[in-house]
């Protein structure tokens, strides 16, 4: 109890730099707007009687990630109303798309008096976290209303697990709390149990990010944007950068050029706001540069297509031979992103060193041949060029990539099975 004040203080110096760079306008990035009462627990209340399953998804990442297994327990449970929160209004964006099969609102901060307002409420009959967004006021509140909190696709990298070891004392606490902890991987639930989780508690389900529905119309869009691009032309795409990243890239892509003339990089930044910069520092850099946004046509001298859009990775990622997972060049900073979906496309992939949050995914791919992790620039042109001119070695790994997939689907079904559903 004692340790969970002296959090509750820190956090309370801690929430006005947060909520500043929370609520900060960006061009190019979503807003809050007047909805920032929410962050605070005065939500408004949902329009059905019936308590709901509340999903939290922090951002971006964790919301791309949950949208096919509430698709799928729509489908079991069609009257079960679903609550999905999520703390930034990126992933605000991300959550639209599954209309009206959710209501949204934004998470409360970790206060206890905005937590339990917030549950007075919406009422939830479950908690569901999507991967580790663990809060102590939360997790403690929550349990003493007797709700029971599900991990979904639970993970946890050596860097984070160094992390809670530090401060036990206000983790085991929070842990002991937790009903279900439905783990992708052996690793991820043998570092849950040294945070202090009951090892009856925990299930191996497998990652949900496996479990990737790729539609006709993502094919087809995909198909149609490669065709404006140009069908014979060697395209790469450096999928999710973040500052630091960019400009690493671009001198690739430079080095690319000097070897394979007619190659084209698809470049998407991870976040909005940095859709203008990236857009500059490509003309800077001397490219002949096409934003997606701007549907200007491409020809064969356009050098960057820049992906400026929401939610259409998949369709860029289909219109490519190769992708870089962006994330995995800035040091410890990201640790990389899902390669998943380049993967279920059947796109080779290259990644940096950094890719601590998707450990056993990466190497997995890369045991299988599917992915190559890469250090430094030479090397990413060296591989870049193999793959791009290199028909039989693209198609190879691309296969490998297809492969490993299709042997590790069905988290979602393995998961839902855990869930208590009435």
């Amino acid at each position: 109890m004692v340790f969970r004040w002296f959090y509750t203080l820190l956090l309370v110096l801690a929430a006005p730099f947060f909520l500043y760079s929370l609520y900060k306008k960006k061009k190019g990035k979503p807003s809050v707007g007047k909805r920032w009462k929410e962050h605070f627990g005065i939500t408004p209340s949902l329009e059905s009687q019936d308590r709901p399953i509340w999903i939290h998804a922090a951002s971006v990442g964790e919301t791309l990630a949950v949208i096919p297994f509430i698709k799928r327990l729509k489908t079991i449970k069609p009257d079960l109303p679903i609550l999905l929160t999520t703390t930034t209004p990126t992933g605000a964006e991300q959550a639209r798309r599954l209309g009206d099969l959710i209501s949204h609102r934004y998470t409360p901060i970790d206060f206890t008096f905005a937590i339990n307002r917030f549950l007075r409420i919406i009422r939830p009959c479950q908690f569901i976290i999507v991967e580790t967004e663990l809060w102590p006021n939360t997790v403690n509140a929550v349990s003493k209303s007797g709700i029971p909190t599900t991990i979904l696709n639970a993970r946890l990298s050596n860097k984070s697990y160094t992390g809670y070891r530090k401060v036990m004392p206000l983790v085991r606490p929070m842990t002991r709390r937790l009903s279900k902890v439905l783990c992708q991987f052996d690793t991820d639930a043998e570092r849950f149990i040294g945070l202090g989780v009951n090892r009856h508690n925990i299930t191996i389900t497998g990652s949900i990010k496996f479990d990737i529905t790729i539609t006709d119309d993502i094919l087809q869009d995909g198909d149609a944007l490669r065709a404006q691009l140009g069908e014979q032309r060697p395209i790469w795409i450096a999928a999710s950068t973040h500052e630091g990243e960019d400009e690493v890239l671009f001198s690739v892509h430079q080095q690319l050029l000097s070897i394979i003339p007619e190659a084209l990089l698809i470049i998407v930044p991870r976040h909005p706001e940095r859709f203008n910069t990236v857009l500059k520092l490509s003309e800077q850099t001397g490219f002949s540069t096409v934003t997606r946004s701007s549907k200007q046509p491409i020809t064969p001298n356009t050098q960057v297509y820049i992906g400026d859009t929401m939610g259409e990775m998949l369709t860029l990622l289909q219109a490519s031979d190769v992708c870089f997972m962006a994330g995995s060049l800035i040091g410890k900073k990201v640790g990389g992103h899902n390669l998943l979906e380049p993967a279920a496309l059947g796109k080779p992939i290259i990644t940096g060193p950094s890719y601590y949050n998707f450990t056993d995914i990466t190497h997995t791919l890369e045991s299988a041949g599917a992915c190559i992790i890469l250090r430094d620039k030479a090397e990413i042109v060296k591989q870049l060029t193999l793959w791009l001119t290199n028909q039989q070695a693209r198609e190879h790994s691309a296969k490998q990539a297809l492969s490993v997939v299709s042997h590790n689907t069905g988290a979602i079904e393995r998961s839902l099975a855990q869930l208590e559903l009435n």
